[in-house]
Order: C-alpha cells, then sequence, then structure tokens
C-alpha cells in the first residue's frame, strides 16, 4: 500500500471553450476505512485559479496554507494579480524544496490565463491547466489532467468523453459524468463529488451525490 493511497480521493481537470473546469470526490478514507463524505481537496487560490490536492490529509492541509501564504505575499510585493502559470511554477518551486522528504501530494492547477492582448475594457482569457508529481515535476496539458487513486479510470473515461471547444454546461456534464463513472470503480475514491467550472464571468460550483457504497 502507497502512502498516496492511505487517505484515498481523486482530482480532474478539463479544458473548455475559454472555460475550465476541475473536480474532486469528497471521501477521506484510511484505506479501506471510511472516515468523512464531505472532504474538500480543492481550493480557491484567486478568482481565476483554483488547486486540485489529492494525496495524505495532512499534507493537503498543510500545503492549503503555505499557498495561501505565499500567494499573500506575491500579492503584497508585486501588486498585482497571480496568473496561473506563475501559481504553476510556485507550486512546482515549494514541493522541491521538500524533495528529500516530500509532501504526498500531487497538486492540480486549473485557472484562467489572462492574454497579453487583452484590455482592462475588454479582457480575454485562455484556460490553463497543469499537474505535478510529489516533487514538483510540472506536467502541462491542453484537454484534461488527471491525479489520485483512480488515475487509470479517469484516464479512459475522459479519452471518451472529452471534445475541444466544450461550453461551460457541456463542460460540466462531462467532467461530472467522467468522475463519477471513474470513481465508481475505485475503493478508495467517491462518495459524491463536487465541480468548479470558472468562467471569465463567474465560478459555477455544484455539489453531486455519488454512490454511496
Amino acid at each position: 500500500m502507497s502512502i498516496m493511497e492511505l487517505n484515498g480521493g481523486s482530482v480532474i481537470a478539463m479544458v473548455g471553450k475559454d472555460c475550465v473546469a476541475i473536480a474532486s470526490d469528497l471521501r477521506l478514507g484510511n484505506q479501506a476505512l471510511s472516515i468523512s463524505s464531505n472532504f474538500q481537496k480543492i481550493f480557491p487560490v484567486t478568482d481565476r485559479i483554483y488547486i486540485g490536492l489529492p494525496g495524505l490529509a495532512s499534507d493537503v492541509a498543510t500545503l492549503r496554507e503555505r499557498f495561501r501564504l505565499r500567494v499573500n505575499m506575491y500579492t503584497i510585493k508585486e501588486e498585482r494579480e497571480l496568473e496561473p502559470e506563475t501559481f504553476a511554477h510556485l507550486v512546482s518551486s515549494t514541493l522541491y524544496e521538500k524533495r528529500f522528504s516530500p509532501y504526498f501530494v500531487e497538486p492540480v492547477v486549473a485557472g484562467l490565463s489572462k492574454l497579453p492582448t487583452s484590455t482592462p475594457e475588454s479582457p480575454k482569457f485562455k484556460p490553463f491547466i497543469c499537474g505535478t508529481d510529489l516533487i514538483g515535476c510540472l506536467n502541462f496539458a491542453k484537454d484534461f489532467i488527471v491525479c489520485g487513486t483512480a488515475s487509470e479510470k479517469l484516464f479512459g473515461v475522459a479519452e471518451g468523453l472529452w471534445e475541444p471547444d466544450l461550453e461551460p454546461e457541456d463542460l460540466f456534464e462531462t467532467i461530472s459524468q467522467t468522475l463519477l463513472n471513474a470513481v465508481d470503480r475505485d475503493a478508495f475514491s467517491g462518495w459524491g463529488a463536487v465541480v468548479h467550472v470558472l468562467t471569465p464571468d463567474k465560478v459555477i460550483t455544484r455539489t453531486l451525490r455519488g454512490r454511496m457504497d
């Protein structure tokens, strides 16, 4: 049994047309023993960036606070909003600092990057997703990123359901069906899910019911 599988849980991020979605299950367990069905693994960084943290629950809580501190320090020092690409490298460097005794978490970052051609009057955004391993090696993707104990199942379902240029509602349906169908086949994930869809105007958050067995 890997320590990455001790508490279970899975996260997936998907790209749509001018939007991005990130979703996770809600189970917290001790191997096969379920402890909670309302454990958050996805956290807002800014209005346009969310991070998913599947892995060891104690390290999830530690990293959440560490990222919050570093983002606040960046905002104060730079006096501007953090971009998803910059935050991804902040995540990578934070994990690499502890490479000899790593955090047992594989973060997934999803966000909307402001294009250089955009103006304050008419901002334009493009979707951004990436994931890292335990020591911060970045993995960028143009379609979807998966992490957690149900990764193999998520890959299989996502490859069958994902299409390019999905509208926000279609993207929500696709990522929801992908996650629910994958975690149904994984004993360490499940017990409901939460989905966040980021658009230039708003963030749509919905909780899904799943199998509770």
